[in-house]
């Protein structure tokens, strides 16, 4: 009887030893939602942009203005360092007073100190007051092509023109890493 007993045993601490070794082969080392985990950084910086540089594709006069096709590029510093390769469609209305800029840009850089990323954005917006000066964005840099998985939304306010009489601004906003760790 107590053979018995003991054979049960060990066969029942067989069945669990093997099931858990079957689960966790088929999850890896451990369930994917332990591995998984998403880390928010707050950022922050400032970034120029080569105006003077342009290459414009073409212009479109418009009743109030134009509309422009360009290529540009941005320098970044701050939380995130690196170049933004800018293609941007400008429409200037000068009876309003107003320019709107949106198209398409992929940052390249890192980000708080992260490996080499490179985003895409095909939702920013920058709007500019031609009276005033005064410029605001937002980015949307939320589509990967390469390095860590990495999503930024950031708030642009312009600050004026440096010595060049290219158009410089502010940043701040904030960076999710997503992935396996």
């Amino acid at each position: 009887m107590t053979l018995k007993i003991i054979r049960t045993l060990v066969v029942v601490a067989l069945t669990s030893t093997c099931i858990s070794a079957g689960e966790a082969q088929s999850l890896g080392e451990g369930s994917q939602a332990q591995k998984h985990s998403q880390s928010r950084v707050k950022v922050s910086g400032r970034g120029v942009d080569h105006l003077n540089e342009a290459l414009v594709h073409w212009k479109t006069p418009t009743p109030t203005g134009l509309i422009q096709q360009s290529t540009e590029i941005v320098d970044l510093d701050g939380d995130l360092q690196g170049r933004v390769l800018y293609h941007v469609t400008s429409v200037f209305d000068f009876v309003k007073g107003t320019l709107v800029n949106s198209g398409d840009q992929v940052f390249s850089g890192t980000i708080a100190g992260s490996a080499p990323v490179m985003i895409h954005d095909d939702r920013f917006r920058f709007e500019v007051n031609l009276v005033t000066g005064e410029e605001s964005g937002q980015v949307f840099l939320v589509d990967q092509i390469a390095g860590p998985k990495t999503r930024c939304t950031l708030q642009v306010a312009g600050t004026g023109l440096n010595a060049d009489g290219n158009p410089t601004f502010t940043y701040d906003g904030e960076c999710v890493f997503r992935g396996i760790h």
